[in-house]
């Protein structure tokens, strides 16, 4: 089996989950199961960001330490996961010792090999972003961007790390590694960015103005800058369990690309003699009103308020059916609507009820074998083998969302076979070629109903194993053999009923 080791961002414990959150978790969970059903052993792992100025500053507004305070927000981005159905194999916080100790060991390597120097730093900083600021930070018209919050002026003495001395190497490493970055046109990005010159990165703060932190193992009085110390955790996490490392994919957001992930992480590793990862997932923002969501905005959703309403199957499909990976998309309540009436309700959970009705009251529940091959059958068995063969290389290249849009497509028109077929019709002829075309018809809906919802697996996990328990079927344990047409279900016995996806309750009239 090939390793397949994929990483999602550390989540800032600097306030509570929101929308973004829970798309990148959902989103990288459906990559892992992919990846599990086509038969690599994937190890899957997530955490939290614990240490930093903002932390110190909000647990110190609370009247509560530090590592209360992160314990308290760790715990909210812990709970999430069970209830978005996340298949993590590893949860890593960075105040945990095997986290401490690997920064610990690659700061004093690097320090020993003369990369980490100490000098005095007189600038700009932004406290919101934890990072010093350049004059090219600003805007033309002098002032500094939004995202660096309140920005003060310092003189202060640190320790920096010979990030410099490598830009040629990252912008050699990749343009030679083309596909590094996904989508492809944020690599161009990065490789913009590059055309100025780099600044050598501050990886401490003294101990006087932020004890929250690891401290610096060559020189107690400092402790590590948190974007150097939470970068590494992609690689402390699994320090320890050979053939892990590199991951195969990281995934982040696309707010984080640059600097930190496409820049201080690739030079980061590559000076400590690591490996780097496969490759970079950056994708989008959720937006709002043509504005992104954000807890620093006040438009942020908390996700798990649709799913306690409509479910965490629907919100997850609704999250990989919506977005493109990569580019940005809009959420709004109409729209999650939309397609959770047109597409899940009204059309595969339809399938579902009209699948098991007619088996149950045509042929005692059972599934019978099909007998006839006409033109309805062979249109419908065409277009499954097409829709097969284009799913696959289009989950592979992370375009999901068109990937469950052909997917639906073939519910679709299994909906629409059963309209031409009109079993219940079929069932009140006493004509023998009639009801050899009913029971064909039965088999047929079962076996598009199998295959339609194997594809949802990575997806819908939940809603799979209760549509595959109500027809009787236990997958094997290879992906690919169940998405081959046959007659995998023949004879087995059906569930009456299973409701799927009802209709979210109207708000009840007051007055």
């Amino acid at each position: 089996m090939k390793s397949f080791y994929i990483t999602t961002a550390i989540d800032y414990v600097n306030g509570s989950p929101h929308l973004g959150h829970a798309y990148e978790k959902v989103l990288t969970d459906v990559i892992a199961r992919f990846r599990r059903m086509m038969g690599d052993q994937v190890h899957f792992l997530t955490g939290v960001d614990e240490h930093g100025q903002k932390v110190q500053q909000s647990a110190k507004k609370k009247g509560i330490p530090p590592q209360q305070f992160a314990d308290e927000v760790s715990a909210e981005f812990r709970a999430l996961l069970p209830k978005l159905n996340i298949s993590n194999d590893d949860f890593i916080r960075t105040t945990e010792e095997r986290h401490k100790k690997v920064v610990g060991q690659v700061l004093q390597q690097l320090f020993d090999k003369g990369e980490i120097y100490k000098a005095e730093y007189k600038g700009f900083y932004s406290t919101r972003q934890e990072q010093f600021l350049q004059e090219k930070d600003r805007r033309p018209d002098g002032a500094w961007p939004e995202i660096f919050g309140e920005v003060t002026e310092i003189v202060e003495t640190n320790y920096f790390f010979k990030l410099k001395q490598y830009q040629e190497w990252l912008v050699e490493f990749l343009t030679t590694h083309e596909d590094f970055i996904f989508p492809k046109y944020r690599q161009k990005q990065v490789l913009e960015f590059l055309k100025e010159p780099l600044n050598d990165l501050c990886v401490s703060r003294p101990r006087e103005r932020l004890e929250w932190g690891i401290p610096l193992p060559f020189d107690g009085a400092y402790v590590t800058y948190v974007w150097f110390d939470a970068l590494l955790n992609y690689y402390s996490a699994v320090a320890d369990k050979p053939g892990v490392w590199p991951a195969a994919y990281h995934v982040i957001g696309k707010d984080i690309l640059l600097p930190p992930h496409a820049v201080y992480w690739p030079i980061m590793l590559h000076a400590a003699g690591l490996a780097l990862p496969g490759g970079i997932i950056a994708h989008g923002w959720w937006m709002t009103g043509g504005s992104k969501m954000s807890k620093s905005t006040g438009n942020a959703l908390n996700p798990l308020d649709l799913v306690a309403e409509f479910g965490t199957d629907a919100f997850r499909y609704f999250l990989i059916r919506e977005m493109n990976v990569g580019q940005d998309s809009d959420f709004t309540r109409e729209q999650f609507l939309v397609r959770y009436n047109s597409e899940l309700a009204n059309n595969f959970g339809n399938l579902v009820n009209r699948t098991l009705n007619m088996a149950n009251r045509f042929h005692g529940a059972v599934v019978p074998a099909a007998e006839v091959a006409e033109d309805a059958e062979k249109e419908l068995h065409a277009l499954w083998e097409k829709t097969r063969e284009e799913v696959i290389p289009l989950c592979e290249g992370f375009q999901f969302h068109t990937a469950l849009e052909k997917t639906f497509f073939f519910i679709t028109a299994t909906n629409a076979y059963i309209e031409k077929r009109a079993p219940w019709k079929l069932g009140k002829s006493t004509e023998a070629h009639d009801q050899a075309l009913l029971r064909t018809s039965i088999a047929t809906m079962a076996e598009a109903l199998r295959l339609g919802t194997a594809l949802l697996t990575a997806v819908m996990p939940a809603t799979v194993e209760k549509i595959n328990a109500v027809l009787g079927h236990s997958p094997g344990g290879n992906w690919r053999d169940e998405l081959v047409w046959g007659a995998k279900l023949t004879g087995t016995k059906f569930a009456e009923a299973l409701v799927l996806f009802p209709r979210p309750e109207k708000p009840k009239a007051t007055g």
